[in-house]
Parts: structure tokens; C-alpha cells; sequence
């Protein structure tokens, strides 16, 4: 999928207000630190500083509020992205650009430090068949898809073979931030990156 089309996924509830930005704030900051399943209404609307019938005036359900989650860090991750991607000059940049994508959200202020992919951790929560669950996948279906992109242009006429390696990228960042989210650090994607431009450079 393009960026363009990444882009375009529609999010679960598209209202906008002030109450619903500070239950999507306070509901990403407790669902990252404590987890989704540990995490209840009451907690989040306290934190939020609203009434439980805002959350419900906003979103039908925790598990709607939780796809909503969902797709704001996905659409945070984009935003950084696109920041990365115009500082790119070639189709190598490009790619790294993803990588220095994750390590900026690596490098967030979390309440108790940097835990990993905010995405899998849920997902890793919620039962086989949940709808957050396929938001997940298609997260990172659209980050190999947008490395698959870059890669073609740096082999132009050899899509086979820039898929092939966008598959391998794509392990090798994800792995990284399994690391990275057990040592706390964004270390580990910072050595990603340098073995991702390694692999390029002798393409």
C-alpha cells in the first residue's frame, strides 16, 4: 500500500472535541504503561478528567476507544515518517527513514520508560479475530509495503528481489523493537538501522 493509501484508512469514530482528544490522550498514556486489559473506564475518564458519559458520548465501547487507540499511533508513526521521508534525498534515505521513524518513537517521554511497539503489545492482548487485532496487521503490512516501495526504486525492474529484501527489513525492525522494548532503550534500533544500511549498500 502507498502512503497515500496508508494514509486514507479511515479511523474507528471521526468526531473531533476536546473531550474526545483527552480520552484518546489519558487512554494512550494508561493502555502503554499498564496495559489495555488492565486498564478500565473509570480509570481513563478519571485521567481524562471527564464524565463516564463523555467516554460514551465519543466512543460505544473500551474495545471502540481501544481501536481508536489503535489507529492514533498509527497515525502518529505516519507523522513521523513523513517528517523523516522529506529530510530523505534518495531512495536509500527513504528507507532508513522508516527506520528513523520507530527510533523517534523510541525516544517518546513514557511514563515508565520505552516498553516497545505500543501496537503489538496490544494486539498481544486482545483475542484472535479482534478487530484491533487486524488494525495491528495492517500497520505493519503498510510499513513493509511502504519499505517495498523504497526499495524498488533503489533496484529499479527487480521487484521480486526489492520485496524479498523489504521482508527482510521488515524482520529486522521488528525484532529490533522486541529488543528495544525489553531493554527500555532505543538502542537496538539504532543498530537495526546500521545493519539496514549495510544490507542496501551491497545491493
Amino acid at each position: 500500500m502507498s502512503e497515500a493509501g496508508t494514509a486514507a484508512r479511515q479511523p474507528p469514530g471521526r468526531r473531533r472535541g476536546a473531550a474526545r482528544e483527552r480520552l484518546l490522550a489519558a487512554a494512550a498514556r494508561r493502555f502503554y504503561a499498564d496495559g489495555v486489559s488492565a486498564t478500565g473506564i473509570d480509570t481513563i475518564t478519571a485521567e481524562a478528567g471527564v464524565a463516564k458519559m463523555s467516554l460514551y458520548n465519543n466512543f460505544s465501547s473500551k474495545a471502540d476507544l481501544v481501536r481508536a487507540y489503535l489507529d492514533e499511533r498509527h497515525e502518529e508513526w505516519l507523522g513521523l515518517y513523513r517528517r523523516r521521508l522529506a529530510a530523505a534525498s534518495d531512495p536509500r534515505g527513504r528507507v532508513l527513514a522508516v527506520f528513523d521513524a520507530y527510533a523517534d518513537h523510541a525516544a517518546f517521554a513514557y511514563e515508565h520508560g520505552f516498553r516497545g511497539c505500543g501496537l503489538l503489545n496490544a494486539a498481544a492482548e486482545l483475542p484472535a479475530g479482534d478487530a484491533g487485532r487486524a488494525l495491528v496487521r495492517q500497520h505493519k503490512e503498510d510499513v513493509e509495503s511502504l519499505l517495498a516501495g523504497h526499495v524498488e526504486e533503489l533496484l529499479p525492474g527487480r521487484r521480486a528481489e526489492a520485496h524479498k529484501v523489504a521482508e527482510h527489513l521488515a524482520f529486522l525492525l521488528e525484532g529490533a523493537m522486541a529488543r528495544a522494548g525489553l531493554e527500555g532503550a532505543g538502542t537496538r534500533l539504532e543498530h537495526a538501522r546500521t545493519m539496514a544500511a549495510d544490507l542496501l549498500d551491497r545491493r
